[in-house]
């Protein structure tokens, strides 16, 4: 019998995590405190990553673990208790990217199934089958690759293929960089980077023309040569399920609980359509128009179906496109009224949107009134605070708030 396809979320919080997973996800990957690509994100105490395991568990779902750093001799001390430690919690999963890192999971951890990080950038076969053969159970394939590539690699290699299907890309190869390092001295490699490629940048010919400056392409924002667009597959999920691609990845774990609950619902629809032979134009359409909800650069799709991959990335401005805005979060119903907790401005009379788990399930009202925690009448609400508002059919706990821009 073949297995369902995975959809695997970022959790970067532990309400991350519960979020993604409530709107869809089968799998969520996470990171700690130590060890982890995204020192900058919220990331789990020990504590944490067991309610995490816990939780995810109780719905039947999966928890991978980031243990994706380049090891330097100082991190190998205390990573073997640190491994033990999680193999005690029953995680189901390590990523890693370090060969040394996969020598100590597999003495340290040796029930655990190991993961192979994009950044030890897989991009042919034979790199799969030698991995496959030091007991490397699924690949997390280079973003570079074309479906005919992920297609052969899946005929020549009998492992887990998993890709990244939706989110930021970097603009090295594989998401090996030196330039946050070497302009800030945060390294990219260990989980610091300053996304110096997103800087605008000019040409300045230094022996006669010192400090005369050159836009690379002129442009009245400035340049950006070495900015990325957004990678978004949702289109092509069908194709990638042809090519032998199980899981399919959505990056961003230091993103909103918005994005989170809005990207993993929408790839979910896609890949259930995908699954059940349903797939549409209007379905592509109105996923097309969720995706564009959330704060995101230029979509691409990447090196999928150009090698050259020219398309992804050069644009001509590093800022963000918008057309939602988060309003809030249910926290319960009671009667005809939701009490929701505010995390973005809206007022007695705007149209908002109640997102539920689907989409079928989603509602659009105009607020005709709105009350604080005491069911007292207000105007208009504050971040951080609780009100009651109307709704006209059912919500749940984590039902997000959204209005359109």
């Amino acid at each position: 019998m073949q297995r369902s396809l995975e959809l695997l979320a970022p959790a970067g919080s532990l309400e991350k995590l519960k979020i993604a997973l409530a709107y869809g996800a089968d799998a969520v990957y996470l990171g700690g405190q130590e060890f982890s690509l995204r020192t900058r994100s919220q990331n789990f105490s020990m504590a944490e990553i067991r309610e995490g395991i816990e939780y995810a568990h109780s719905l039947q779902r999966r928890v991978y673990f980031t243990l994706n750093i380049y090891a330097h001799n100082r991190d190998i001390e205390s990573m073997p208790a640190y491994i033990e430690e999680l193999a005690a919690m029953h995680v189901d999963a390590m990523i890693v990217s370090d060969p040394g890192v996969l020598r100590l999971v597999h003495r340290y951890a040796p029930k655990v199934a190991v993961h192979l990080s994009t950044q030890a950038n897989t991009t042919n076969w034979e790199s799969a089958l030698f991995w496959q053969d030091l007991g490397v159970e699924r690949l997390i394939l280079a973003r570079e690759l074309t479906l005919s590539e992920i297609r052969e690699i899946h005929q020549n290699a009998s492992i887990d293929l998993e890709v990244f299907v939706h989110g930021a890309m970097c603009m090295a190869y594989s998401g090996r960089c030196l330039l946050s390092n070497f302009m800030t001295g945060r390294d990219a490699n260990r989980g610091d980077c300053a996304q110096s490629c997103r800087w605008e940048y000019a040409v300045m010919e230094k022996l006669s023309r010192h400090n005369e400056y050159y836009p690379i392409e002129e442009d009245g924002r400035g340049t950006y040569v070495f900015n990325s667009k957004d990678l978004n597959l949702i289109r092509h999920l069908g194709a990638l399920a042809d090519s032998g691609v199980f899981s399919f990845k959505i990056e961003g774990r230091m993103k909103s609980i918005f994005y989170a609950a809005t990207i993993a619902r929408a790839y979910r629809e896609a890949l259930d359509a995908v699954a059940q032979g349903t797939w549409s134009d209007e379905l592509a359409l109105r996923l097309d128009e969720e995706l564009g909800l959330v704060s995101h650069r230029r979509y691409t799709t990447g090196f999928l179906l150009d090698p050259s991959g020219q398309d992804a990335v050069y644009q001509e401005s590093s800022s963000y496109i918008r057309k939602g805005q988060f309003l809030g979060r249910v926290i319960r119903q009671e009667g005809d009224q939701a009490l929701v907790e505010v995390r973005g401005k809206f007022k007695r009379g705007q149209t908002i949107e109640i997102m539920g788990w689907r989409l079928a399930d989603d509602q659009s009202l105009v607020v005709d009134s709105i009350e604080d925690e005491a069911r007292l009448p207000i105007h208009f609400t504050k971040p951080n605070s609780l009100v009651w508002i109307p709704v006209t059919r059912p919500v749940q706990e984590n039902f997000l708030v959204r209005s359109r821009i």
